[in-house]
């Protein structure tokens, strides 16, 4: 079954770019121009995954997030003009998926798009990971790029995974917000140490809304961050 993508675009030329890579890849894509009219679809026939421009004219991409988010967990990638980090830390916080500064490379989105729906997929009944991380609570499968708590994967943005991975890997171990921007954010130039700590506060939070008791990432004063192994 062909995955249904609602697309919020104003812009006429990005809109035919995008709608035209998306469904070549093979997703059915709906698009809309207005927030409101993006809301009505989106009641009407819930997607798959929404990719929402931040700036349209009768109100904002942020707007339509929120509204999402009070009922929904459906990924949404948003699409911007702006770059300031600020935006991206907001939109982050309000719960997106992955982020986009115009302009961009269609492929680019596509590719996106594919691996948030992928991270975002039920688990197989038969699925295993391929790799354990120490302790019950958490298991990376490096081969899929997918982290699983419990019984379920967790719906992890591409930025989120990428930390919580590398934290995995050497549990105990204290990275610095130096460190992390290197490894997880080494293709954002602009990022500052209050990304990182905004996505430690929504791995929390994604964590503790799946039953993990404590704070399993801990914050090591002036010193970063590490995770510790499960009791």
């Amino acid at each position: 079954m062909r995955k249904r993508i609602l697309l919020l675009e104003d812009e006429q030329a990005i809109a035919d770019t995008l709608l035209y890579a998306l469904r070549s890849e093979g997703f059915d894509v709906r698009h809309l121009r207005l927030a409101s009219e993006a809301l009505d679809a989106f009641r009407e026939q819930p997607p798959d995954l929404a990719i929402l421009d931040v700036g349209v004219p009768d109100g904002s991409g942020f707007d339509v997030c929120r509204a999402i988010r009070k009922t929904s967990e459906t990924p949404i990638v948003f699409l911007t003009a702006r770059h300031e980090e600020i935006d991206r830390v907001l939109g982050l916080e309000l719960g997106a998926d992955d982020y986009v500064v115009k302009p961009f490379s269609p492929r680019e989105v596509c590719a996106r798009v594919r691996a948030i729906l992928r991270r975002s997929a039920p688990l197989p009944q038969a699925a295993a990971p391929t790799a354990s991380t120490p302790g019950p609570l958490l298991q990376l499968d490096e081969a899929a790029q997918r982290i699983r708590c419990g019984d379920d994967w967790l719906a992890l943005t591409r930025y989120e995974f990428q930390l919580l991975a590398t934290l995995l890997r050497r549990p105990e171990r204290i990275f610095s917000r130096v460190e992390l921007m290197d490894l997880v954010w080494g293709d954002a130039l602009d990022t500052s140490d209050r990304t990182v700590d905004a996505h430690v506060k929504l791995l929390r939070a994604k964590l503790r809304a799946r039953g993990v008791q404590g704070e399993l990432i801990q914050t090591h004063r002036n010193m970063g961050y590490s995770i510790r192994v499960a009791d």
